[in-house]
């Protein structure tokens, strides 16, 4: 996909997975469509028994700029997001952002992200790599500089960061927040990585993502934002989800390290 002229605006879809998020969808899609006229938003729901589907069907409804992609049972974070990827892709879109649908990731935050996107590959601003390449993934960050977590205990604060440092050190990222799931792509970027290898279910969907699109030679960029802890619902993280995607991450070195790359 060829870079769009200066006077093109790129075209946004904002994709949200969901289970058991009746509470949240209406509110979170609001919040995007405020901040972010333009852009479209996909709903991703995995046949939620509460009726999370039928809610964003009506927002849908009374709104061009919402989709909704209904899938056959909850199969995991990952899987969401390969699916509305590809359907992003093929609809056209430009521009693909991950987006919690828990509010945790505030859209009113989301033009820091795509800011950095939309500069110029010549321009030597802040979010270009230092060569003045621009940005194909830009991450919303919480651990660099003006990154904050609010509504965390300390125990959270350490799970993240750790996490977040062991798989740094382990796989090789010079990136700070690699656990993170605020992410904004370029279509083009996603079309160079294979998404059909991605099999990551949950919550190591994030850092094999990111490793892989480090391994491929592409330009990542993190910004500052703000995590705030959700305030309605529960939340789907857990130790064993955590647990899991540390050894996940444990095999991907020592594979890495067998193959001699």
């Amino acid at each position: 996909m060829t870079a769009l002229p200066d006077n093109v605006p790129a075209r946004v879809l904002v994709m949200i997975p969901t289970y058991n998020e009746r509470d949240n969808v209406d509110w979170i899609v609001s919040r995007v469509r405020a901040a972010q006229p333009d852009a479209h938003v996909l709903v991703v729901d995995d046949a939620s028994p509460d009726g999370t589907g039928e809610l964003a069907d009506a927002l849908a409804a009374a709104d061009p700029h919402v989709h909704v992609l209904h899938r056959a049972g909850k199969e995991g974070l990952g899987r969401a997001y390969i699916a509305a990827m590809g359907w992003g892709v093929a609809q056209g879109f430009d521009v693909l952002v991950e987006l919690d649908a828990d509010g945790s990731h505030q859209p009113e935050q989301l033009s820091r992200l795509l800011e950095v996107l939309e500069q110029s590959p010549l321009s030597t601003r802040s979010g270009l790599s230092d060569k003045g390449r621009a940005a194909d993934l830009v991450l919303g960050s919480r651990w660099v500089p003006g990154g904050a977590v609010e509504n965390w205990p300390w125990y959270r604060r350490a799970i993240s960061r750790g996490g977040s440092a062991y798989a740094r050190v382990v796989l090789g990222l010079r990136v700070q927040d690699v656990t993170g799931g605020y992410r904004a792509f370029r279509a083009s970027a996603l079309e160079s990585l294979d998404l059909d290898a991605v099999h990551s279910h949950g919550y190591a969907f994030q850092v094999d993502m990111l490793a892989r699109a480090v391994r491929a030679g592409l330009t990542v960029v993190e910004v500052p934002i703000t995590f705030v802890e959700r305030e309605r619902g529960a939340s789907k993280m857990s130790l064993g989800i955590v647990a899991e995607a540390m050894l996940r991450v444990t095999w991907w070195a020592f594979s890495r390290r067998l193959m001699g790359r």
